[in-house]
């Protein structure tokens, strides 16, 4: 589950209906994504958007998947789930630490996108799983007609801390270098993706960790999708010891090496999470900010709702439009 006070405390559960949010957000050319996608790719806009979209400028080319709305094989059968356990020395059980996979039906392939995805810190995979975060993405993919594979890392350790999702600094655990080793060959094995066909995500403490690791490791991801998370260190339990600011989004973003990474913000207007200082509200504001003054490609999406999936999940509409546009972004 997803915590509100503190973050590994108490649940906080949506108790009213959520209008859909958010426009279609796409920041790929116009002209290039009218070719490809036609007007498939969104519903009619949606009441009460409360987001904004900032473009960088012209970015190079990436490979990109033929969208075929309606038309692709997830539309007629559910993707394929499977829970596998990999080896690592700082999981909680002794077998390993497992990843859920959900793959759409067909082969496997290198031109398949990818999307990783962080759980919160008082939750697991099997919470996205319970969720129908996979029913969800797959409708999504029938509606732009782009299929991807889900894949969501198990990210607690024993000692019930909260994880980041980093590399202890005294070498408890090390799930950054499991999400960003042990689980892309899993879930990629003989077909390697380019990472402009890898996209991670992540909710609330997951939030935090995707945008901190694509920042970390920009040669593996092209794009973020950050579902009420925060965008500085909030380490209650000193997971990087005496020197976090390596581990800081905000203070990642001055090399050239990420500035074509994309980021997709969502944060519920009722959303105020208490962190170790301040809380989560304003956090997707703040950092979209710093993003756009870096000349990178930001959108944001403010629903309805607080910090729970039921909120999150009704921006997966936008949340994948924007990845799809990124995905198909070739000239």
């Amino acid at each position: 589950m997803f915590v509100s006070f503190p973050r590994r405390a108490a649940v906080l559960v949506s108790s009213c209906a959520v209008a859909l949010v958010a426009a279609t957000l796409a920041s790929a050319p116009q002209e290039g994504l009218a070719e490809r996608f036609g007007h498939h790719l969104t519903a009619p806009a949606p009441e009460l958007a409360h987001g904004h979209l900032a473009l960088p400028p012209e970015a190079g080319s990436t490979p990109a998947p033929i969208p075929h709305p309606g038309q692709v094989a997830v539309c007629a059968e559910p993707g394929r789930d499977e829970v596998v356990t990999l080896p690592d020395p700082g999981a909680p059980e002794e077998e390993g630490r497992a990843l859920w996979i959900r793959r759409p039906p067909g082969p496997d392939s290198a031109d398949l996108p990818v999307l990783y995805l962080l759980h919160g810190s008082a939750s697991s995979h099997r919470t996205l799983m319970d969720a129908d975060v996979g029913a969800r993405l797959d409708q999504q993919m029938c509606r732009t007609g782009v299929e991807f594979v889900i894949a969501a890392p198990y990210g607690q350790e024993s000692g019930g801390a909260t994880t980041e999702w980093g590399d202890a600094h005294d070498g408890r655990f090390a799930l950054e270098s499991f999400v960003t080793g042990a689980t892309v060959a899993a879930v990629e094995g003989e077909y390697p993706r380019p990472r402009s066909l890898r996209a991670i995500g992540g909710f609330s403490m997951g939030g935090y960790g995707a945008a901190a690791l694509a920042l970390r490791n920009p040669d593996l991801y092209s794009q973020v999708a950050s579902w009420g998370g925060y965008f500085r260190v909030d380490d209650p339990h000193g997971t990087f010891g005496e020197d976090a600011d390596p581990h800081s989004p905000d203070r990642l973003l001055d090399s050239e090496d990420v500035r074509d990474l994309r980021f997709m913000l969502v944060e519920g207007r009722e959303d105020h999470t208490p962190l170790q200082d301040g809380s989560i509200h304003g956090e997707a504001e703040r950092f979209s900010g710093l993003l756009t003054e870096h000349g990178m490609t930001v959108a944001t999406i403010r629903p309805r709702g607080g910090h729970d999936l039921a909120t999150w999940k009704r921006t997966f509409p936008e949340t994948v439009d924007f990845l799809v546009a990124g995905w198909a972004s070739t000239p």
